[in-house]
């Protein structure tokens, strides 16, 4: 689904509609989840994360300026969830901090787990956002603040990070 749609989606939202919000979900929880997983590094926590995600476009989509990049809404929100979720696991005590292993998680993402112990958090955001969501790397160079070759020559090294990676890996 493309930017444009998305954005009508989400104006839609805004008006109330819940069958825009349903069809919203549905087009962008991948991404919302893949995006929220590189950063807290579990599934469990990715899912509340996810969620998070949506409960508050239900109750902020007013918020929404229509015509803006309604993916790019909805990434800021995922971020801003994950990091005040690490934020949180570093104040929790240090007896709480192996829960989160616990056997009834459901599996870990083999190519996300890679993708965040190999990456830096800026390679992470870029592949992220052109591999996962779509944009540009135009795009991704507006939204981050970063020169286009900035941005072009650390989405290659990331990718050559996770080729490096992915076959230390498989040996």
């Amino acid at each position: 689904m493309d930017k444009k749609q998305i954005d009508a989606l989400m104006t839609k939202v805004a008006e109330g509609d819940n069958h825009a919000f349903e069809r919203l979900y549905e087009e962008t929880r991948r991404g919302v989840y893949a995006f929220a997983y590189s950063y807290l590094g579990n599934s469990a926590d990715a899912e509340d994360a996810t969620q998070e995600v949506y409960f508050t476009v239900k109750r902020k989509a007013f918020l929404y300026r229509p015509g803006t990049d309604a993916r790019a809404w909805l990434f800021q929100i995922a971020k801003n969830l994950s990091l005040d979720e690490l934020r949180r696991r570093k104040q929790r005590p240090e007896s709480l901090e192996g829960l989160s292993s616990d056997p009834s998680d459901p599996p870990k993402l083999p190519a996300l787990d890679l993708m965040t112990a190999a990456l830096n958090e800026s390679e992470k955001e870029i592949v992220l956002l052109h591999a996962v969501w779509g944009y540009k790397h135009r795009e991704i160079a507006k939204m981050t603040g970063l020169p286009l070759g900035t941005v072009t020559w650390k989405y290659k090294s990331a990718t050559e990070k996770l080729r490096r990676a992915w076959k230390e890996e498989e040996s």
